[in-house]
């Protein structure tokens, strides 16, 4: 794994917990809602012992730990991608990497943030991860 591929898993690992609440949120909407009666005479050898709303509530509860899961990784991973960055001795360079994969900023905003040009924000950006130094054990998502 280059140094770019685990600074950039922060990114990568937030997008899949946003997708997760919002599907989260898109169950217990079902979860809430009102089935329609059935108008037909149906018949059926045994009743379903739970309620029509049972099943969307343990998704939800399972998704629930899923992202809590995921979001102790992220923490982890922060974490250790921040300490990756403060090892960087240049200032400068530890900025773009700390707003890069950090902060998850475009290089537009790094460049607005630190009154540089584009080019030169490239510039610092590939001279930092040449300085990266990789931790012994690093998270994998």
């Amino acid at each position: 794994m280059t140094s770019k591929e685990f600074l950039r898993q922060a990114y990568r690992l937030d997008q899949r917990i946003q997708s997760d609440i919002e599907e989260l949120a898109r169950l217990r909407a079902m979860s809430v809602g009102i089935s329609a009666p059935v108008s037909g005479e149906k018949v059926q050898a045994s009743l379903p012992s739970d309620a029509p709303f049972a099943r969307c509530v343990e998704k939800i509860l399972l998704l629930e730990e899923k992202i809590n899961a995921e979001i102790d990784v992220l923490v982890g991973l922060k974490e250790q991608i921040r300490g990756v960055i403060a090892a960087v001795s240049n200032t400068d360079e530890q900025m773009v990497l700390r707003c890069r994969y950090v902060h998850n900023m475009t290089w537009e905003e790094i460049g607005s943030e630190m009154k540089a040009n584009a080019r030169t924000v490239r510039r610092w950006h590939g001279a930092a991860l040449l300085h990266v130094v990789m931790p012994k054990n690093p998270i994998k998502i």
